[in-house]
C-alpha cells in the first residue's frame, strides 16, 4: 500500500475516535464485543467481566465470536441493524485494521482494540483508535527473567542449556512476547546460540509441539531445555514435546503467558511437570475496563486513552490461587 493510502487510513481512523455525538441521555445503550476465537478461556472471561461492566450500567452487550475477516465485517453490520452505538473487538487478523476501521466508521461506530492492536497496509499501528492492550515486550521479559531465575537456583550451566522459542511471529504480539524473553534471557548471560526458533504453523498446543519436538532432535547435545513463547498453550506444547524426549520436570523449565486454565491443570497435576509458571493477566481490564470505557464515550462523549497497556504476575503451582483471588478471578 503506498504512502498516501496509508495516510488515509490512518485519517479516516483519527476521525473515527472524534466523529459520533454522545448518546442522548434516554438513549439505550447497546455496545457489542466481538473477539476471534470465542471458545479460547480469555475470550470468555473478557465477555464475563464485560457482562459484569453491562450490569453496572445498565447496558445491552452482544457478544459476537469472529474467526475471519467475513465473519468480522458481518458482525459489523449486523451490530448496526441491530442499533449498537459502539464495539470492542479482538480481530483474527490484525491486517483487518483498515477495513475495520473504514467499516465501523461508514457504520457510525465507535471502535476500541483489545488485545492485539490493529495495522494498516504497511503493518504500522493504527494510531487513532484506542487500543487496550499487554505491554507485550515487559510481559516477554517477565517471561525470561523467570527462567533465568529458575536456571540459576537450579545450578544449571548455561552452556548445558538450550532454549526453545515457540515463535508466531506474524503476529506483532506473539513477536514482543518473545523478542523480551531473548532479551531478558541475554542479559542473564544466557548464550544467543543456545536460543532456537521453533515457528508454529498455527497458535495452539498441537503445533507448538511439533514445532519443539524438531528443534529438540535437532539438538540432542542439551542435557536441560527452557521453553518459552506467545502464550500457555505454545509453552505447554513444547513441554510435551520434551517429556517425548525424555526431558522431565527437572531438567526443563517452561513459562507460559496468559495463567489460563490449561496452565491452571498442569499445575494441578499430582506432580509438578516442565510447565513452572505463567504470566497470569487480567482478563478483567480487557473485559471490564473497555466496556466502561466505551459506555462512557456513547453516553457522555468522553473519549478512552488511545493507548492503555495492562501488565501480569508470575503464578506458579505454589502461589496461583492467592494471585487469582487477588486479580478479581
Amino acid at each position: 500500500m503506498n504512502r498516501k493510502l496509508t495516510h488515509v487510513f490512518r485519517g479516516i481512523a483519527v476521525a473515527l475516535a472524534l466523529a459520533s455525538a454522545p448518546a442522548f441521555a434516554d438513549d439505550p445503550v447497546k455496545i457489542g464485543f466481538v473477539v476471534k476465537q470465542p471458545e479460547e478461556p480469555w475470550f470468555r472471561d473478557e465477555w464475563r467481566f464485560a457482562e459484569q461492566a453491562a450490569k453496572e450500567k445498565g447496558f445491552e452487550l452482544v457478544k459476537i465470536g469472529a474467526e475471519n475477516g467475513d465473519k468480522v465485517l458481518n458482525a459489523i453490520d449486523n451490530l448496526k441493524v441491530q442499533h449498537a452505538q459502539g464495539f470492542i473487538i479482538c480481530a483474527p487478523d490484525v491486517k483487518l485494521g483498515p477495513s475495520i476501521v473504514a467499516k465501523a466508521r461508514i457504520n457510525h461506530l465507535k471502535l476500541i482494540t483489545v488485545d492485539d492492536r490493529l495495522v494498516d497496509g504497511n503493518g504500522k499501528p493504527i494510531e487513532g483508535v484506542p487500543y487496550t492492550g499487554i505491554s507485550a515486550v515487559n510481559i516477554g521479559k517477565q517471561v525470561g527473567q523467570a527462567i533465568a531465575e529458575q536456571i540459576k537456583a537450579r545450578g544449571w550451566n548455561p552452556a548445558e542449556v538450550g532454549a526453545l522459542r515457540v515463535s508466531f511471529d506474524q503476529l506483532p504480539t506473539a513477536r514482543d512476547r518473545d523478542d523480551g524473553a531473548v532479551e531478558a534471557l541475554l542479559a542473564s548471560g544466557f548464550p544467543k546460540a543456545n536460543i532456537f526458533n521453533a515457528p508454529q504453523a498455527k497458535s495452539d498446543t498441537e503445533n507448538a509441539f511439533n514445532a519443539s519436538s524438531i528443534a529438540i532432535t535437532q539438538h540432542p547435545q542439551f542435557k536441560h531445555w527452557v521453553a518459552f513463547g506467545m502464550n500457555d498453550e505454545a509453552v505447554l506444547g513444547a513441554v510435551r514435546a520434551a517429556e517425548g524426549r525424555g526431558v522431565n520436570a527437572a531438567n526443563m523449565v517452561g513459562v507460559g503467558i496468559g495463567g489460563s486454565n490449561s496452565a491452571l491443570n498442569e499445575f494441578a497435576k499430582g506432580q509438578p511437570t516442565g510447565f513452572y509458571g505463567s504470566i497470569l493477566i487480567s482478563p478483567k481490564r480487557h473485559g471490564y475496563d473497555t466496556s466502561i470505557q466505551m459506555y462512557d464515550w456513547i453516553k457522555s462523549d468522553k473519549a478512552p486513552p488511545i493507548i492503555t497497556l495492562t501488565d501480569g504476575r508470575l503464578i506458579t503451582r505454589s502461589n496461583a490461587a492467592e494471585v487469582r483471588k487477588a486479580m478479581g478471578l
